[in-house]
């Protein structure tokens, strides 16, 4: 199709000597529009010269000089040897904001990073970038009257000088009126406890973004609109009343039931279905209640959460979690029914910290020594997750680390002290080389440890620990070698990835760790390997190939998983 355009079709090419850089570009950029079969010869060398000089003037060059030839019959391409003359040099230079912006630090952050000089030779881009750049910070701070006095760039090619004077009269800043919030189901104080900002503050278009974006993480809302009423709008800022901008809220409530179901699969667990009921808002005090469903071959896992908002409700809540647990895997079988009572704070640095008091029932046998167990133990946790593009992280971290405790002077069947750290990271190096190290550590203290279940015992192996060992198969065994857990546990793990093509990665892994009873064992199991990845419309699927240098039965042991790694 492209053989049977007519000549007139193709854009005209240039090949531009003399000058280099920039300032070549721009001359092929506007010769790129002409076409030869639109002009004679003569009108297009004119042309030409034309756009060329044209194109050099927001470098300083007002003087060139051009020596052009016509290629091809219809003309296809121009060959043009520029001379550029002497570079036009600022000689006066008068950049200055008046008005109560005058002593914005914001204004002089921009003045003082400006680019031009007086002496230096003149570019138009650092003028048109200040000047868009100070009207728009006006109007991102709420200086609505505000004018350009003056506005000039007087250019004297017959001097290679130029003036430029830009002055800036601001005005007065406005401030935030009056907020109206329209449309909502949860009751207008806690909206208003979630405001960045007071009637009466000076007016910053960031702060309307920031509130925009907590009413949306909120949950409570299908959309949301938060606009300002400028001057001149109807219901907007009067001009003859003080300068305040009412704000304007507008929401729709979300559905006050979601439903979602997940399939995936694990070499680990095998099939896995997630079946989960969301209700965001159950009243007008935003209280949300959540149920989940897990079903795969060794576990079943029914759960809920009940949350209620406090003061600020995206940081501080209550939380009431409950569930059943079901699992049947090797030499472990166990039915746990648990429920958490929690109170959750979240900083500003979006670290997370949580204070529960847990209780739990764990009907268990493990290593074929049965047991039923009633804990209750109190704990504290702080976590912080942080992704940037969750699908297929290219830069995130996840850190968690808990401490909990319990004793059997309240009741407990056992007394333990309980602690774990796990942390992730994930980094780019360059465009198409990913970087991903997680550890973990584990360790209980009890004298009671035929009473510890094995939700609270350590186990590893698999495809999210140690890669190339079956699924929690590393542990201490038992005297008939049956896998019994262990008192603590350490997993490591180094990965590079590498772009293939498009969403399409090699992998190449070591992976160590074990779970163990004396701190620390003679040998960690290690295993190492390669593998692929590809970024699926579903999520990251992978697949690893993996040697366990410590398993002489088993040479080999493949690893496919589907799902995000955070």
């Amino acid at each position: 199709m492209a053989l049977s355009l007519p000549a007139s079709a193709w854009a005209l090419s240039a090949r531009v000597s003399g000058i280099e850089g920039e300032a070549a570009d721009n001359i092929e950029n506007y010769l790129a529009g002409l076409e030869g079969e639109q002009y004679s010869p003569a009108r297009l060398e004119a042309e030409a010269r034309r756009r060329a000089a044209e194109a050099l003037r927001p470098f300083g060059y007002y003087e060139p000089q051009f020596e052009l030839s016509l290629v091809g019959e219809p003309v296809t391409r121009v060959d043009i040897a520029v001379t550029p003359g002497p570079q036009v040099v600022v000689r006066r230079l008068a950049i200055s904001v008046r008005g109560e912006a005058g002593g914005d630090e914001a204004f002089e952050e921009v003045l003082a990073a400006h680019g031009l000089a007086e002496g230096e030779p003149l570019r138009h881009a650092p003028y048109d970038r200040l000047r868009n750049r100070l009207a728009g910070l006006a109007l991102e701070r709420g200086y609505f009257d505000s004018y350009f006095r003056d506005r000039r760039l007087e250019v004297r090619p017959w001097e290679q000088s130029a003036h430029i004077t830009l002055t800036l009269d601001s005005g007065p800043r406005y401030r935030f009126g009056e907020v109206d919030i329209q449309g909502s189901h949860i009751r207008l104080d806690r909206l208003e406890r979630m405001l960045n900002f007071a009637p009466g503050d000076p007016y910053l278009a960031g702060d309307l973004s920031e509130y925009t974006q907590r009413l949306g993480q909120s949950g409570w809302f299908e959309s949301v609109s938060v606009r300002p009423r400028l001057p001149g709008e109807e219901g907007g800022a009067s001009p003859d009343g003080p300068e305040e901008v009412p704000v304007s809220v507008h929401l729709t409530p979300a559905d006050r039931h979601q439903f979602e179901v997940a399939l995936g699969y694990a070499t680990d667990v095998g099939p896995r279905t997630r079946f989960s009921w969301n209700q965001p808002w159950i009243n007008s005090r935003g209280h949300s209640l959540n149920h989940d469903l897990f079903i795969s071959g060794p576990e079943q896992r029914f759960s809920g959460e009940y949350r209620l908002p406090l003061a600020d409700p995206l940081r501080d809540n209550y939380r009431l979690q409950y569930g059943l647990r079901h699992r049947d895997q090797d030499d472990t079988r166990s039915l746990e029914s648990s429920v958490e009572l929690a109170r959750q704070w979240r900083f500003e640095n979006d670290w997370v910290q949580s204070l529960y008091l847990r209780s739990s029932f764990e009907d268990f046998t493990q290593g074929g020594e049965a047991e039923r167990v009633w804990l209750l133990y109190p704990g504290i946790s702080w976590s912080r997750t942080r992704t940037r593009n969750p699908r297929f992280p290219t830069w995130g971290d996840r850190q968690r680390i808990a401490f909990e405790y319990s004793d059997t002077s309240w009741g407990s069947s056992a007394g333990f002290f309980r602690s774990t750290l796990d942390s992730q990271w994930i980094r780019m190096w360059g465009e198409n080389t990913r970087l991903i190290a997680r550890t973990g550590v584990g360790v209980i203290e009890t004298s009671d440890f035929d009473k510890i279940p094995p939700s609270l015992r350590f186990f590893t192996g698999g495809d999210r620990s140690v890669r190339g060992y079956g699924y929690e198969s590393l542990a201490p065994r038992n005297d008939e070698g049956r896998l019994r857990g262990g008192r603590q546990l350490f997993t490591a793990s180094g990965e590079v990835q590498r772009r293939v093509t498009g969403n399409w990665w090699a992998a190449a892994f070591v992976d160590t760790g074990d779970a163990f009873d004396d701190w620390w064992p003679e040998t960690l199991n290690t295993g190492a390997g390669l593998g692929i990845r590809w970024v699926s419309p579903v999520g990251p699927i992978r697949l690893d190939i993996a040697h366990p240098f410590d398993d002489e039965e088993n040479a080999w042991r493949l690893h496919f998983a589907i799902g995000p790694e955070f």
